[in-house]
């Protein structure tokens, strides 16, 4: 199997394979930049001394036109002049310059590059050291002026450019390359900050936070988040300790009574003991077990998804009228059904109802009333009782798991306190909320749940 060509890459430290894309970057614009230096310094050197090459050959025409010309040429710059005829005799120069062979043939000077620009030519066959620029100007009655500049101090010039350029790009880049693995690694260094912190943190220490750069950067930010997480787990973890903390608590009541009603049957003789009254005893701590299990495991259904078992039309009308039907007619009355349809699991909806039920039954007085309304896109369920209310300093507390009230825990049949809680994270499940209010007397639930569409047809009773 052939190995990954990017594996090495990938082993690699962050810090080091930023500074190594940095300094690759670097380089490639380093070059870039050292090589159009020289291109444009190259070609402004070459202009500037075809410039004044030019500058003299035109001079030079003018006097020749005049019939002015002096020999030998006279220039103060150390340009060499040749001046030829219409038949290429060389018949004026600068002094010096050699009169017998042209510095460019007739072939060239009939291709000319151009008015203004100039050519290369060897000088050393002219016993000239290094390059020359030569630039040809024509004149009047077929002369031909030839001026030329030596170009050996400028290619000298740009040839040490060049050497430093070669030099100087390297050491810049590794300097350049060390000052950025030092900024990088101080722009790291909050991350190494998290990561410590993060090893310091244990499972029984998830007090601790992770220290905050000052920095407002994205470090931050990602501090800023995992710590808000570590929250969110020690509040999670709270929240598991104290369930199974008040499970226990409320296993240890049945369990406690089927177990001493078992011990006095058994410690007594047959024929004294009533074993149709234990069993009867026993069978309502084994229900009150039976519906503590079947709500946390439905609490934990509901933790797990957080959201609807499964998603379709539920009629509200039609649930609210089935559930209302199975209690007492002269204690549950329906005061008003509006057609509403959501979007749910209507076998958790119709448990909401139930528990709501369940509950204002149990603390009414002599009515509990239901109504279903839609308003505003919305499904509102209202259930309501004539009991002794709530005080309003609870009114939320009671949505807590294992949460009673003192006067529903002096009851036998108060449940576990898992009632309200079930309803909450249900109906949160379905996009809605649920408060309670004072109904004065007796306390009002408020179920609001998101309409899917309306149902037509169907009657207000």
């Amino acid at each position: 199997m052939a190995a990954d060509p990017l594996a090495w890459w990938r082993r690699r430290s962050l810090r080091f394979r930023l500074t190594a894309a940095a300094s690759a970057v670097l380089a490639v614009a380093l070059a870039a930049a050292a090589s159009l230096l020289v291109g444009v310094l190259g070609r402004a050197l070459i202009g500037s001394t075809d410039g004044i090459a030019y500058q003299r050959a035109r001079e030079v025409a003018a006097l020749a036109d005049d019939g002015r010309l002096s020999d030998p040429v006279a220039v103060a710059d150390g340009t060499i002049i040749q001046v030829l005829d219409a038949h290429g005799r060389i018949t004026h120069v600068t002094a010096g310059a050699d009169r017998l062979v042209p510095l460019v043939s007739a072939r060239d000077r009939a291709t000319s590059p151009g008015e203004g620009r100039g050519r290369f030519v060897d000088g050393d066959l002219y016993g000239i050291p290094g390059p020359l620029r030569v630039v040809v100007v024509h004149a009047d009655e077929g002369r031909t002026v030839i001026a030329a500049r030596s170009f050996k101090d400028v290619a000298d010039s740009l040839t040490t450019t060049v050497h430093m350029l070669v030099i100087g790009t390297p050491m810049l880049l590794v300097l350049l390359g060390a000052a950025g693995w030092l900024i990088i690694g101080r722009t790291l260094r909050p991350i190494t900050a998290l990561r410590r912190g993060a090893a310091e943190i244990s499972g029984t220490a998830r007090a601790h936070r992770l220290p905050v750069p000052v920095a407002r950067d994205e470090v931050q930010e990602l501090a800023i988040t995992l710590n808000g997480m570590l929250a969110r787990l020690e509040g999670a973890e709270a929240s598991q300790r104290a369930l199974i903390s008040d499970a226990a608590h409320e296993l240890r009541s049945p369990l406690a009574s089927i177990r001493l009603q078992l011990e006095v049957a058994l410690g007594h003789p047959p024929d004294e003991q009533e074993w149709r009254e234990t069993a009867e005893g026993v069978l309502e701590d084994t229900m009150r077990l039976s519906r503590l299990a079947e709500g946390l495991l439905t609490l934990a259904r509901l933790d797990e998804h957080r959201r609807p078992a499964r998603r379709q039309p539920v009629d509200l009308a039609e649930l609210v009228g089935t559930t209302a039907g199975r209690y007492d007619p002269a204690m549950v009355k329906i005061t008003g059904v509006e057609p509403a349809v959501v979007e749910g699991d209507a076998l958790d909806l119709g448990r909401v109802l139930v528990n709501l039920l369940d509950n204002a039954v149990r603390h009414a007085g002599a009515r509990v009333a239901v109504e279903l309304r839609a308003r505003g896109g919305e499904a509102e369920v209202t259930v309501t009782d004539d009991g002794p209310g709530i005080p309003e300093a609870d009114r939320e507390r009671v949505f807590n798991r294992f949460t009673r009230l003192d006067s529903a825990r002096s009851s036998d049949d108060g449940g576990a306190g898992l009632g309200l809680a079930i309803v909450r994270e249900t109906v949160r499940a379905h996009g809605g909320a649920v408060r309670l209010e004072d109904a004065g007397p007796g306390v009002r639930a408020v179920v609001r749940l998101p309409l899917s569409r309306p149902v037509p047809g169907r009657a207000k009773p």
